[in-house]
């Protein structure tokens, strides 16, 4: 079984930076996208970053492209998301998700989500 989970949340100023974990296990993840989502309160959930897992192909939402950077760790089966320059409006629990290519567009796994909070 698929599991995925999120760390390294927290509190920090505008303008800091963190870094998120998602740690992947239960099968090999060749032939997946890994994203990362995020849903503010009241707002639905929004595409952030994906990373194609065998090639190292990115892709980024436009409200994060220059100050957000997704990577993956083939050793430790770990996608990061480092996030630079962060902004109140970046206040979101962040989620991580897999999609199995095989299984179509739509992501299959997601884990429970690492809360981000920006201060201005």
């Amino acid at each position: 079984q698929v599991q995925l989970e999120e760390s390294g949340g927290g509190l920090v100023q505008a303008g800091g930076s963190l870094r998120l974990s998602c740690a992947a296990s239960g099968r090999t993840f060749g032939g997946f996208v890994m994203g990362w989502f995020r849903q503010a309160p009241g707002k639905e959930r929004e595409f952030v970053a994906r990373i194609i897992w065998s090639s190292g192909n990115t892709y980024y939402a436009d409200s994060v492209k220059g100050r957000f950077t997704i990577s993956r760790d083939n050793a430790k089966n770990t996608v990061y998301l480092q996030m630079n320059s962060l902004k109140p409006e970046d206040t979101a629990v962040y989620y991580c998700a897999a999609n199995n290519l095989l299984n179509g567009p739509d992501y299959d796994y997601w884990g429970q989500g690492t809360q981000v909070t920006v201060s201005s």
